[in-house]
C-alpha cells in the first residue's frame, strides 16, 4: 500500500474521533492562555494514543507537547485551539444569532486547526510504528495565537530549538499552500494617568488622561503618511476613564498593534509611536506608562517543504461536497454583503493575489497552484517565530463557503458543519502525507534546512518579546 492510500485509510477509519474532538473544542471556546478545557481535550487524546505528554511548557499553563519516538529527525505539528472574545454564534445556521451574549466563539477555526494537526501527528506516529521508522514526532499545543503570540513565548524558552521541520495549517474558504510571508508585529498598552476634577466647577485643576489618549491617536494617524506602505497600525481604546462626562478622566488606556514586514521595521515604528505618546503626555501634563504586551516575527515559508506539501495536496485532493453542503454554502454566500462577495476571490492568506470565482460557485473547486510566492500577507502569526528556528510549512484547506471572512459570525457558524469536518479530515491527510514523505526522504529535510540557513544569511533568531514580559490573559 502506498503512502497516500495508507494515510487515507487511517484517517477515514478514525474520522469520528477527530470530528468529535473538534466539535467539543468548538463548544468550549476559550480565549488566550485560558484554554484549559481545550488543552485538556487534546492532551488527553495524545496520552490515549501513546504519546509522552508534558504540560505547562515554557511556563504557560495551557501549553503542552506530546512526543513519540526518539532521535532525529524531529517533526513537529503545531496545534492552536484558542477562540475569540465576543464571537459567540450558533452553529450550522446561515443567520447571525449568538449562543451566549458577550460569549466567545471560534471565529478563526482553531477548533479545526488543533484537531487537524493532532490527527496528522497521530497518523505519522502510527505509520512510524507499522513501518519501523526512526525519528521523533511531536504535537505542540500552542495557546494564545489570537493576540497573545503563544509560540513566540515558547520560542523564547527554546521549545523549538531541536525541531527539524514544522507543519501547520489554517481553516478557510480556499485550498493551497500558504506561500507568502506574514508581517511581524508588536502589541503594547499605553496607560495615561492624570488628575480628576469637576469638569464644570474646576476644570483647570484637572489633567485629562482621555485627552492624552485622543491626542496620541491623532498623532499616530498623522504618522501613517510617514511609514512604509506595507506597515499597519491598529488601536483600541481599552479604558476611557469612566462614563461621567462631568469628571475629568484621571485614567485612560489605549492598546496598539503595530505591523511591518520585518521586525526591525516594526520596532522602528513602535519607537516613533512611543515618542508620540510622550508628546501627548507633555501636552496634557499627564504621565504615560508603556506596557509591552507581545510580539511576533515575520513568517518565512519553506519553499522546499511547500513543494512537498503541494504534491501531497494534489494526491489527497479536495473534499467532495454533497448537494446539501453546496446548498448550505449558498445560504452562507447569500448572507454576505456585496463587498464581501466581490472580495471572495482574494487569496490573501495563500499568495496575496486574486482569482476569479465563477457565478454560482459557493465552495472552492481547485487547489491553488503556487507553493512559493514573493508576496507579503497583510496579517501576522506567531508561526513566524517557529519558521526562524526550523523549516516551516503551512497550508489552507477549504472548511467554509467562499467569501467567508475569518473572525466573522459566518466562520463560527460553519465551524461544526459537515463542510468543516470534511476539510478537517482532508487536511490531516495532507499534513501526515507531507511528514511521511520527508521522513522517508531525508534529503527533503536537509534541503529545507539549508534553504533556511541561506535565507537567514547568518542572521540569528532573536525573540522580539523582551525577557521580562510574560504571557497575559485578556483583560
Amino acid at each position: 500500500m502506498n503512502q497516500h492510500h495508507w494515510v487515507n485509510n487511517f484517517i477515514e477509519k478514525t474520522r469520528d474521533q477527530w470530528i468529535a474532538t473538534s466539535d467539543k473544542i468548538w463548544e468550549n471556546p476559550e480565549t488566550r492562555f485560558e484554554e484549559y478545557v481545550s488543552a485538556g481535550i487534546l492532551s488527553e487524546q495524545l496520552e490515549r494514543k501513546g504519546f509522552r505528554v508534558t504540560k505547562g511548557i515554557a511556563g504557560i499553563e495551557t501549553a503542552f507537547v506530546g512526543e513519540f519516538g526518539e532521535g532525529k529527525p524531529v517533526i513537529a505539528f503545531l496545534g492552536e485551539y484558542d477562540a475569540l472574545s465576543g464571537m459567540s454564534q450558533k452553529g450550522n445556521v446561515a443567520y447571525k444569532e449568538k449562543n451566549i451574549e458577550d460569549g466567545n466563539g471560534h471565529g478563526c477555526g482553531h477548533n479545526l486547526l488543533g484537531t487537524g494537526a493532532l490527527a496528522g501527528a497521530v497518523a505519522l506516529k502510527t505509520y512510524m510504528e507499522e513501518h519501523d521508522l526512526k525519528g521523533t514526532v511531536r504535537f505542540y499545543g500552542c495557546p494564545g495565537e489570537e493576540g497573545g503570540s503563544g509560540k513566540t513565548f515558547m520560542a523564547r524558552e527554546g521549545i523549538f530549538d531541536d525541531v527539524d521541520m514544522a507543519l501547520c495549517w489554517h481553516p478557510g474558504p480556499h485550498t493551497g499552500v500558504i506561500a507568502s510571508s506574514f508581517l511581524s508585529n508588536i502589541q503594547a498598552y499605553f496607560k495615561f494617568k492624570g488628575t480628576s476634577s469637576h469638569a464644570a466647577a474646576s476644570p483647570h485643576l484637572g489633567r485629562s488622561a482621555l485627552d492624552a489618549v485622543e491626542l496620541m491617536n491623532v498623532g499616530v494617524n498623522y504618522l501613517r503618511e510617514h511609514v512604509i506602505p506595507e506597515a499597519r497600525i491598529h488601536y483600541a481604546i481599552t479604558n476611557t476613564g469612566g462614563i461621567s462626562p462631568n469628571v475629568v478622566q484621571a485614567n485612560a488606556e489605549v492598546l496598539y498593534l503595530i505591523r511591518a514586514p520585518q521586525i526591525d521595521e516594526t520596532k522602528e515604528i513602535y519607537e516613533r509611536i512611543k515618542k508620540i505618546a510622550e508628546g501627548a503626555a507633555l501636552m496634557t501634563e499627564t504621565e504615560v506608562e508603556v506596557i509591552f504586551d507581545k510580539a511576533c516575527s515575520n513568517y518565512i515559508p519553506s519553499k522546499v517543504l511547500g513543494k512537498t506539501m503541494y504534491e501531497s495536496m494534489l494526491e489527497v485532493g479536495l473534499p467532495e461536497f454533497s448537494n446539501s453542503e453546496q446548498q448550505y454554502a449558498k445560504e452562507i454566500w447569500n448572507s454576505l454583503t456585496a463587498n464581501e462577495k466581490n472580495n471572495a476571490g482574494q487569496l490573501v492568506a495563500i499568495a496575496n493575489e486574486k482569482v476569479n470565482i465563477p457565478s454560482g460557485q459557493y465552495l472552492a473547486e481547485e487547489i491553488h497552484p503556487k507553493y512559493e510566492s514573493n508576496a507579503v500577507v497583510p496579517g501576522s502569526s506567531d508561526v513566524g517565530d517557529v519558521s526562524w528556528i526550523a523549516p516551516t510549512v503551512q497550508c489552507m484547506m477549504t472548511t467554509c463557503a467562499l467569501g467567508t471572512a475569518l473572525h466573522s459570525w459566518q466562520m463560527v457558524a460553519q465551524g461544526t458543519s459537515s463542510i468543516a469536518h470534511k476539510g478537517l479530515l482532508q487536511v490531516s491527510k495532507v499534513l501526515a502525507l507531507t511528514a511521511i514523505k520527508a521522513l522517508e526522504n531525508k534529503d527533503i529535510i536537509e534541503s529545507a534546512k539549508k534553504e533556511l540557513l541561506e535565507t537567514l544569511n547568518d542572521t540569528p533568531y532573536e525573540c522580539p518579546i523582551p525577557a521580562d514580559v510574560q504571557p497575559s490573559k485578556l483583560k
